[in-house]
């Protein structure tokens, strides 16, 4: 029988807070069951291995994805979303900033408002100060590249109905993104307000790194936006160039003015750099393109557990 609800939670290094997590989601009263769904995204410590634990003696059903390496966060999640069976899923972080208690309450409001998805808010998040500027970087370019609907944050914690996980799963490319999948499927979207937590132990892994590949996926895999915008700059400063070969030819004919080595080598050197960042831009697509065809492996499995309790 499926269940009502599946939690999807990415693992990373978090070996020493899984027990509580577990056991606090194993108290979730959700009406028609539930089932947890932990992926381990290549951890460096033991919580593969805590997580196998905890699927031999869990007293609800639990599914242990085991990846060969760590994929990021996005594809973890895809890797999650495979296994689902609950007719909505929540996706929530290992960290506990996301309360369990608030399960309960944005599966009740996903059902009440029959919408697609429901996003979380915060009245005040408990990130560090780079990480929340990331994370409103991330949506101001969401606004502007996939034209989200205005207002609405796009946070980890999230509940999806089985359409829109059904849909989800079909992509097949190997830099997933997962609100803008989203955003592809449907805009029948609400939010609610709920708690966030301060991290209980450790530190965030989003690294400036892994913020600028997010960034990127969002950029090129998600839409054209990015070569529209190249296209509008290069007509715009064809234009000025032009305008300023007028200006030159007046100059010489009125002034007789020489032209000057600085001006020159100004204009050429920020032309060149223009054209240098269109052409990166340009590679971009096509090195993307060139790995999907490739069929480069959104994540690689080592291991899959199911629970007896499934």
């Amino acid at each position: 029988m499926k269940p009502a609800l599946s939690i999807v939670i990415p693992v990373y290094n978090s070996e020493s807070t899984l027990q509580r997590l577990v056991d606090q989601l194993a108290r979730l009263k959700i009406p028609g069951g539930k089932e947890l769904i932990l992926v381990n995204d290549g951890s460096r410590d033991a919580s593969a291995e805590t997580c196998m634990q905890l699927a031999k003696t869990s007293m609800f059903p639990i599914t242990v994805v085991d990846l060969a390496r760590n994929y990021g966060e996005h594809n973890a999640v895809l890797a999650g979303l495979h296994q689902v069976r609950g007719k909505h899923t929540i996706i929530m972080d290992d960290d506990f900033q996301n309360p369990p208690a608030e399960i309960a309450r944005l599966l009740q409001h996903a059902q009440k408002t029959n919408c697609d998805v429901v996003y979380t808010y915060y009245d005040g998040k408990k990130h560090s100060l780079w990480r929340n500027f990331g994370s409103w970087l991330t949506n101001r370019m969401a606004d502007f590249v996939l034209d989200k609907p205005k207002g609405l944050y796009l946070s980890s914690f999230k509940c999806l109905n089985a359409l829109v996980v059904q849909e989800i799963i079909k992509y097949r490319g190997p830099f997933p993104y997962i609100d803008g999948l989203i955003l592809q499927v449907s805009r029948k979207i609400n939010s609610i307000l709920v708690a966030h937590s301060p991290r209980m132990e450790g530190k965030s892994g989003y690294t400036l790194r892994k913020l600028l590949r997010l960034w990127m996926s969002m950029l090129v895999n998600f839409s054209i936006m990015p070569l529209r915008v190249s296209t509008l700059l290069g007509i715009g400063l064809a234009i000025v160039g032009f305008l300023d070969v007028l200006e030159v030819v007046w100059e010489t004919l009125t002034y007789h003015t020489p032209a000057g080595w600085a001006s020159l080598m100004a204009v050429f050197l920020v032309f060149s750099g223009i054209q240098l960042i269109m052409l990166g831009l340009v590679g971009e697509y096509l090195g993307r393109i060139y790995l999907t065809v490739n069929s480069k492996p959104q994540f690689t499995v080592r291991r899959l557990c199911h629970s007896k309790k499934r």
